[in-house]
């Protein structure tokens, strides 16, 4: 199952879609309206289900014309995985890590699907990393690997927008992982039923203006979803919605020689067969009224 979270006439709404694409939801103030995704994720499939049955009642949504956000709205705790796939660790010059290299994104720095990226008007170095996200259904700490996957429940896509020169001024990433407008995600939440476990046998791809820039194959990774999932509750207790996103693969706009930031009017395109494409065009930040009175 594939559900859209979206903003149309000033209140927020839940879909479902379809096979063919279309459509079925309710918004925050028509009747049968059921809230978040997360409220669902803690009950496991029947949950889902559940869900599913109250968006059947629901009325058609036409998604070109409504302001889809990322799936997961206002999630409790998302961590990013840094250097996953070996390939990527060796074009930025570093060991493979032996255990995950983990860093905190903000909910304040995500769009949704068809949202603008934004290229900060303190930096040029805007770059794109396509990853796949496991989405936390089950609560748990220190879940043994061979049951980390029934806490995941489901999948979306990320863009790690990442402004390298303040990711590299200190030691610490967090600064260049959270600027406003820069973490993409969705366009859907898929269910793991979905798809093949911990999206093994799937293929990511992110495309720059059409140009294919990243490929490799979800089982590349070096921590997969469930050793991910199972390290991390090692540390602190996984809630329904929280996010893990597991890494990019070589093919970095850093790592180009020369390097190859993303433009104003770039489109960065992250897909994932049976997950959709997340496509977002970059737009310059606007000056900010101090910027602009220095300008008069």
């Amino acid at each position: 199952m594939r559900f859209l979270t979206y903003f149309e006439g000033g209140a927020e709404g839940l879909a479902i879609v379809e096979e063919d694409g279309a459509a079925i939801g309710l918004r925050s103030g028509q009747d049968g309206y059921p809230g978040s995704l997360i409220n669902f994720l803690t009950d496991g499939l029947s949950g889902i289900q559940t869900l599913a049955e109250r968006l059947m009642r629901g009325y058609p949504v036409d998604i070109g014309s409504v302001e889809v956000r990322p799936p997961i709205q206002r999630p409790g705790k998302i961590l990013c995985v840094g250097l996953n796939y070996r390939d990527h660790a060796a074009e930025a010059g570093i060991q493979p890590p032996n255990y995950p290299t983990v860093f905190a994104r903000f909910a304040s720095g995500l769009i949704g699907n068809g949202a603008n990226m934004i290229l900060p008007s303190d930096s040029d170095q805007l770059d794109y990393e396509g990853e796949l996200v496991a989405v936390i259904g089950k609560a748990g700490r220190r879940i043994p690997r061979e049951r980390a996957l029934d806490h995941v429940a489901g999948y979306t896509l990320f863009n790690d927008g990442s402004i390298r020169d303040a990711q590299l001024r200190t030691s610490q990433w967090t600064l260049g992982k959270n600027y406003d407008g820069t973490g993409a995600c969705g366009p859907y939440f898929v269910t793991a039923d979905s798809l093949p476990p911990g999206c093994k046998g799937l293929t990511l791809e992110t495309r720059l203006n059409g140009v294919k820039v990243q490929r490799a194959a979800i089982g590349d990774m070096i921590f997969d979803v469930a050793s991910l999932v199972s390290l991390l509750s090692d540390a602190f207790t996984l809630h329904p919605g929280d996010m893990i996103a597991t890494g990019t693969p070589s093919g970095v706009g850093m790592a180009a020689v020369p390097p190859a930031y993303l433009k104003k009017g770039d489109v960065c395109e992250v897909e994932v067969n049976g997950l959709g494409i997340l496509r977002n065009q970059v737009l310059e930040e606007a000056p900010s009224s101090s910027e602009l009175s220095q300008l008069r």
